[in-house]
């Protein structure tokens, strides 16, 4: 059977699993980014803690995902949890360095003039540091989804959702009829929802980012 032809005849399983891949990245960047902005706010001013959150996300980079995932099967078993949870933690770091980075980039001069209105932290904060701080902070949220796209493929190994799942049993039977169109099409959805998931970051980076700033 041909590429089309499997693609023709399974595209309501293909279908659904890319939009359970499009909703697990989708629910686990969301987490991701209350956790890192928040956390980025709460440090940028405070260099060595900011520096220990840093590093701290950066070395849950170095765990390999299939080790994790397997870690977390004796915390909270198989399936969507186990996948959301490792999702999240690999999505932190570049969200949190990029709100520091943005917060800590913000003019000077710009937050005076703020001060001198009559602006307190807060205000400064949601109407001055954060828009102008705003773009640097969608770059590291661009940055952890392609990121997310990718490793929640590697979560089918722990019965999580997504494409993935078209890539494992196409590996675990490699040589069987259709094996390597079901890898094929896994890789190729994957690699097409990454592709859709930028072209939207960019149109909200156009949507929500003053034309002085992107100036």
């Amino acid at each position: 059977m041909s590429l089309t032809e499997y693609i023709s005849d399974n595209l309501v399983e293909i279908y659904n699993d890319a939009v359970r891949h499009a909703n697990l990245t989708i629910v686990a960047m969301l987490i991701a980014v209350l956790i890192g902005v928040a956390a980025g706010v709460l440090t940028y001013q405070r260099f060595a803690l900011a520096a220990l959150v840093t590093t701290t996300t950066a070395s849950f980079l170095t765990i390999p995902s299939i080790a994790l995932l397997g870690i977390l099967i004796g915390l909270v078993g198989l399936g969507t949890t186990n996948v959301l949870i490792a999702l999240v933690v690999y999505a932190l770091l570049p969200i949190i360095r990029n709100t520091i980075v943005g917060l800590r980039g913000v003019d000077k001069a710009v937050v005076e003039a703020g001060q001198g209105m009559g602006m307190g932290r807060s205000r400064l904060l949601w109407r001055v540091r954060l828009p102008l701080a705003w773009p640097v902070i969608l770059s590291g949220v661009r940055v952890s989804t392609q990121m997310t796209i990718g490793i929640a493929a590697i979560g089918a190994y722990v019965k999580g959702p997504g494409l993935g799942n078209q890539i494992f049993d196409g590996l675990g039977r490699f040589g069987a009829a259709n094996s390597l169109n079901q890898v094929l099409v896994g890789t190729f959805g994957i690699v097409l929802l990454a592709l859709l998931f930028d072209l939207a970051f960019g149109l909200v980076g156009r949507l929500t980012t003053s034309r002085g700033i992107r100036g």
